[in-house]
């Protein structure tokens, strides 16, 4: 008496299976996108075309605001794209402190200090005195100093898409003078303008650098006094460009 034999019946079912729940999961983002206002749907799109970009009007990068953490649509809450942006700018500042921790140049003295703020990202370069980024009473940079900002151009410039500059010189209060004819408001000017130069030197765009200004000692770190060497700095302000908004 012979067996009766039954053979596989094959995988065709689990490719067939696959493929309709493939199309459920497309027609549910559909439909879902299809629901939304406007304001999540540019930012949908603009995510696809470009992911460094995904930025609105609305959005704030800041943790402490309402509107920062969602907005509302007909069907209910979800994150805005601001929640996007300030992940993005800490994905850069991260990424900033990550290459000048890992370099064989780098300083435990906290060198700067990055900020992301309502409108892009603060980056305070300090001229500390026991490692100082210029030489004494001068806009050359020492050679930290060009390390700190070729790092910092090179990051930057990754990005020149996304962001236009501002720089700005500060120094201290009490800051001693070289001579009658050069002050703080020199210095401080003087040492903006080489960091564009070096910034310009390293990658970065020179249509992308929108001003460059000196300020003495006119605009104080509010919670450090005013004759404190943390004054002696340069600020990059790294503003995102209206049309990534």
């Amino acid at each position: 008496m012979s067996k009766k034999r039954h053979g596989h019946h094959g995988g065709a079912w689990k490719v067939a299976y696959a493929d309709f729940v493939t199309a459920m999961m497309a027609l549910f983002l559909v439909l879902w996108l299809t629901s939304q206002d406007t304001k999540i749907k540019q930012a949908v799109e603009r995510s696809f075309k470009n992911p460094f970009a995904t930025l609105t009007k609305e959005s704030t990068g800041l943790l402490n605001t309402k509107e920062s953490q969602s907005v509302k649509s007909k069907e209910g809450n979800f994150d805005s794209a601001a929640v996007v942006e300030l992940n993005f700018l800490r994905k850069i500042s991260e990424e900033i402190m990550r290459t000048l921790a890992a370099a064989p140049e780098s300083s435990d003295d906290d060198p700067l200090k990055v900020e992301i703020t309502s409108d892009g990202m603060r980056i305070n370069i300090f001229d500390h005195a026991k490692r100082p980024v210029f030489e004494r009473d001068s806009a050359v940079f020492t050679d930290y100093g060009q390390f700190l900002i070729s790092t910092l151009s090179w990051q930057v410039a990754y990005y020149s898409n996304v962001f236009r500059i501002e720089i700005e010189g500060h120094t201290e209060q009490g800051h001693k003078a070289r001579n009658a004819e050069y002050g703080g408001w020199e210095l401080s000017a003087d040492r903006a303008n080489a960091a564009r130069r070096k910034m310009i030197e390293n990658g970065v765009i020179s249509e992308q650098v929108q001003k460059v200004a000196g300020f003495a000692d006119t605009v104080p770190i509010r919670e450090v006094p005013p004759t404190d060497e943390r004054n002696r700095r340069v600020t990059l302000m790294l503003r995102i460009k209206s049309g990534n908004r």
